[in-house]
């Protein structure tokens, strides 16, 4: 075994990240969001980076993974899952809790809490790994079949707040918003979080979108906030313009019955998230498109596997975003150059986030980013902004430690509650 392989360290990082105040169907983003960051140092010298959600879950399985990593070589990475499980139990409080505001993903269980945390380290070996060889993250995957990934505005329903991007809540602000990722980022394609006011009012926003915009592709995620009929009336309207309806309703049974009786694909992200998932949903036909994310599968490599097993069934592959920094994007990028069925733009949060804890933001040329060449993921840690974000975690009374977007909503609006369509 090659003793520069041999992970030496591994650095945790919570952090506190500011959040814009984006509306979905389970409130709105607190202004701060909790992200862990981590790294992976070996005995050469060369330091790795992941990086996750930062709610205290996920901390309570990170550190004992953390602990057993040293002595482990960066190649390893297979045998992350069972440390993960061998290492400690999730605590019962953090599993099977409805939504997961995180990821709006459904209910939370203790195996998509590993997988997520996994992830997050995989993706720290495999930069270690290829910076120790000069290699990129996708040379160790298999090789790139693109030079640029394309991404899609990600529109939100929002308040006022401290950005100056100011307040969405009508079409003309939808489409306000999405004239400035356009001219800003060049995005091509635009989704709308959906779920948050009535349907027709969530209709007229995507009709303003495609008469501002003829010809591009629109996509509207509810997150499972309707009925199968909301669902299929919904559909009706906007049959002509939507390149994919994502998780109209909740669960692979009602996502099958509105499959059977729309020709809208039906995209997921919520109802096929693991492989468990993914027998009932594909024979049902429940959906046309899986939203991969590299942090709900468990890493870049199971990221590709659910890829070849879209390809096998005929099912078409987009990828997911959550409120993410750079580490995540490179990760993002690095493993969608190395999807062939790749066929839509991929979701991002990232013109979002002000802050960050990389040098230099990556930038949007014509929507796209460049995959990089360079050995690893290409992105190198700001400790500077790193001890910022964690000393602003440091200082958290628990207020926004854990991200709880209904929370959020009824501190401002006491009554709320989520509502079905």
């Amino acid at each position: 075994m090659d003793a520069k392989l041999i992970v030496d360290e591994v650095r945790l990082t919570p952090i506190l990240i500011s959040d814009p105040p984006l509306l979905n169907t389970q409130g709105v983003h607190q202004p701060y969001t909790p992200r862990l960051v981590v790294e992976v140092v070996t005995r050469g010298g060369v330091g790795g980076l992941g990086e996750t959600y930062g709610d205290g879950v996920y901390l309570d399985i990170a550190r004992p993974l953390a602990e057993s990593l040293p002595g482990r070589s960066v190649t390893d990475v297979n045998s992350l899952f069972a440390l993960a499980e061998e290492t400690g139990d999730v605590p019962s409080s953090g599993t099977d809790t409805g939504v997961d505001a995180s990821g709006l993903r459904g209910v939370r269980t203790a195996e998509k809490l590993r997988l997520s945390v996994v992830s997050a380290f995989e993706t720290a070996c495999l930069d270690a790994l290829g910076r120790t060889l000069g290699l990129p993250v996708h040379a160790l995957l298999g090789g790139k079949v693109r030079d640029e990934v394309e991404y899609s505005a990600y529109l939100f329903h929002k308040w006022a707040g401290t950005d100056d991007w100011g307040a969405a809540l009508d079409p003309a602000g939808i489409v306000a918003q999405a004239r400035r990722f356009d001219r800003e980022y060049g995005f091509r394609s635009f989704k709308l979080k959906g779920g948050v006011f009535e349907p027709e009012r969530e209709i007229a926003a995507i009709r303003a979108l495609a008469e501002a915009f003829p010809g591009r592709p629109l996509r509207l995620d509810p997150n499972g906030a309707w009925s199968v009929e909301t669902s299929l009336a919904v559909a009706r309207e906007l049959k002509d313009v939507l390149e994919y309806l994502e998780d109209p309703a909740s669960g692979t049974a009602a996502m099958a019955e509105i499959a059977a009786r729309t020709d809208v694909p039906l995209a997921t992200n919520m109802c096929v998230t693991t492989f468990e998932e993914v027998p009932e949903a594909f024979a049902a036909g429940a959906v046309r498109i899986v939203l991969c994310d590299h942090h709900y599968w468990g890493g870049l490599h199971r990221t590709r596997e659910l890829a070849a097993l879209c390809r096998t069934y005929g099912v078409g592959l987009s990828m997911h975003s959550n409120t993410h920094l750079g580490i995540s994007l490179a990760a993002m990028t690095q493993v969608a150059a190395t999807l062939p069925g790749l066929h839509h733009a991929c979701d991002t949060h990232y013109p979002w986030q002000t802050e960050d804890v990389v040098t230099g933001r990556p930038v949007f040329r014509a929507g796209r980013l460049t995959v990089s060449d360079a050995p690893g993921l290409g992105v190198d840690l700001d400790r500077e902004a790193l001890a910022v974000l964690h000393d602003r975690w440091l200082g958290d009374d628990g207020t926004f430690r854990n991200r709880d977007d209904g929370a959020a909503m009824r501190a401002a609006h006491p009554d709320w509650t989520p509502r079905d369509w």
